[in-house]
């Protein structure tokens, strides 16, 4: 899934079908990101619905659910009658059956981490938050920071970031190129991204192309589906026909899991810091 929206990916645009100077009080969401955003930022009470796939936080769970990227329950958004609909840039459809309709929404994308954070300043001065978004958005900023700072000075091992692939064997690998919050996150947490000099967001990497870049740590990350049943041993056992690759041959192939690597919100500070400790054990704030 995720290979197919990093492609998508540049930070929020307001977008609105309709005048919209009031505060919106019936917001749905269509994007974790700017649901976690909203409960971060202490609005969670203008949310009214969001996507099937939010899961964070618990309380996301229990909102009723108006579909997705690619399934948006548009007859069901219209009648829940919100005053703001947060929707991807992609989204054409629903987006005009807004216009139609004379409901506002925000038009959401993402490209690089500094985005996350102006996007959630967005956000919150759309709906009437403005002060709470910067507050967050500025310590999001300065933890970001520290993992920076603490990661300075250390040498920085050539990495290979991993979102997916096969789970039985190597293929059909996806990986960070150069641009992108996940290649942000990896330099934050210092490490050097074996394929920066491709400025994409997604990469599908060749057994060929990997051998031939030498990684020195492979990390893997595990979310959704395949963070319920992790298996970090048989993940890593599936690396062993690379035996020449330096992060194989000196047993660093390393599997993190969890939604925080891959929902571009304000869970991606704790993700910097898992990278960072994946990279450098010893690292202190």
């Amino acid at each position: 899934m995720l290979k197919r929206l990093l492609p998508l990916a540049v930070a929020g645009v307001v977008t609105c079908a309709a005048a919209a100077d009031a505060v919106p009080r019936r917001v749905i969401s269509l994007i974790p990101a700017t649901t976690e955003m909203i409960f971060a930022m202490g609005a969670a009470d203008r949310l009214i619905a969001v996507s099937s796939f939010d899961k964070y936080p618990p309380e996301a769970a229990k909102l009723p659910k108006v579909g997705a990227l690619l399934d948006p329950d548009t007859e069901r958004i219209l009648s829940m009658r919100p005053d703001l609909v947060l929707v991807y840039s992609t989204q054409t459809e629903l987006k005009r059956q807004l216009d139609r309709a004379g409901i506002p929404y925000y038009s959401y994308e993402h490209r690089a981490l500094p985005d996350i954070m102006s996007t959630v300043r967005s956000v919150g001065a759309r709906i009437g938050a403005a002060a709470q978004a910067d507050a967050l958005a500025r310590s999001m900023e300065q933890a970001l920071a520290r993992v920076r700072s603490s990661s300075a000075g250390l040498r920085r091992p050539r990495t290979m970031l991993v979102f997916e692939r096969d789970r039985s064997s190597l293929q059909n690998i996806y990986v960070s190129g150069g641009y992108g919050f996940l290649a942000d996150l990896l330099d934050v947490a210092g490490g050097d991204n074996v394929f920066g000099d491709i400025k994409q967001q997604s990469v599908q990497a060749s057994t060929e192309m990997i051998l031939a870049r030498r990684p020195e740590v492979i990390i893997e990350l595990r979310y959704g589906e395949s963070a319920k049943q992790p298996d970090p041993a048989r993940d890593r056992r599936a690396w062993q026909v690379l035996a020449s690759v330096p992060a194989v041959r000196a047993n660093r192939v390393l599997v993190l899991v969890g939604d925080q690597f891959v929902v571009p919100g304000p869970r991606i500070v704790d993700a910097a810091r898992e990278l960072q400790l994946a990279l450098h054990p010893d690292a202190r704030w």
